[in-house]
């Protein structure tokens, strides 16, 4: 077996590389892949990157100390991800496993951060592929790398939820009388809002997956931004019914599936909590697919 190289990334590494990260990101969501320019733009437009074997491959990145990076990631040292093939086949002696690689990969972001001198080291996966960040749970190996390199799990976990747009309610007509849907310009994609006089009782925003190099399969993708209804008329059909006006106009780009977040735990940066959505979600069509675990940070790596 030949000596473990760890070297600086070269282009006509793409297409392994690509195959790398399309295999982790099926593992958690089915049938989202990304090309080959998606993998290559991710690196090339971010500065500091540091990318090994195709085999074996991180992403590091580097955050100014100073006000130019947001408070939360200043002075920061990131492994943005890093993958492997966790198995390799048995009895193949032209086949290595991949595990010692990747111990010597992280070894030298550890280096990297090091000769850095950043304050705080954090840990993820989030790849260029929609609804896969964190460490999902379909990635043990990453988790158990990441254990054994010092990192912890400090921050929280979300859930990531799929739904066929033909399994989304459809009411008949809207749940209180006199409702009707205004569509804008949302912070994240379409806007759909529930209007009943002259107020805004809830909204829900969609954004449809439709870079054109970034998904190698046909379309068909979109994300649920932000779904809201006012305090006072929650738990009478509002949600349900916006969600199907969102159907109806994902319906009509040729939308097919619908993927949608929330927390398990605790509460979110806005103080909200998820446990209701959390019961929400399934009872109108969606499925679990994971369970990733955000805000893995390396304790007293560097004072």
């Amino acid at each position: 077996m030949s000596s473990i190289q760890v070297r600086p990334f070269r282009r006509n590494d793409r297409d392994q590389l690509t195959q790398l990260v399309n295999a982790h990101a099926e593992a958690v969501v089915p049938g989202l892949s990304v090309s080959v320019n998606t993998v290559l733009a991710s690196l090339e437009r971010q500065p500091g990157e540091f990318i090994v074997d195709p085999w074996v491959a991180a992403h590091l990145l580097r955050y100014f100390a100073d006000e130019r990076a947001g408070a939360g990631a200043r002075d920061v040292g990131d492994i943005s991800w890093l993958l492997y093939w966790p198995e390799a086949p048995a009895g193949n002696p032209y086949w290595p496993h991949a595990a010692p690689a990747a111990r010597a990969l992280i070894a030298a972001c550890l280096a990297q951060f090091e000769d850095w001198g950043v304050s705080q080291q954090h840990a993820g996966g989030e790849l260029p592929v929609h609804g896969v960040y964190g460490v999902p749970e379909q990635w043990p190996h990453i988790r158990a790398l990441y254990q054994e390199a010092g990192f912890a799990h400090a921050g929280h976990t979300e859930i990531v939820y799929l739904a066929r747009i033909q399994d989304l309610p459809r009411p008949a007509g809207p749940p209180l009388s006199g409702l009707s849907v205004r569509r804008s310009v949302g912070t994240n994609g379409c806007r759909l809002s529930a209007v009943l006089g002259q107020d805004v009782i809830g909204y829900i925003e969609v954004e449809t997956f439709n870079e054109p190099e970034r998904l190698t399969r046909s379309a068909g993708w979109a994300d649920v931004g932000n779904l809201r209804v006012s305090e006072p008329y929650r738990r009478q059909g509002v949600g349900s019914w916006l969600l199907g006006q969102a159907a109806d106009w994902l319906s009509l780009a040729h939308v097919d599936r619908l993927l949608d977040y929330a927390w398990l735990e605790g509460t979110d940066p806005g103080g909200i909590s998820h446990e209701d959505y959390r019961a929400f979600l399934p009872a109108v069509g969606f499925r679990e697919l994971t369970r990733t675990q955000r805000g893995w940070t390396r304790p007293g790596a560097i004072s």
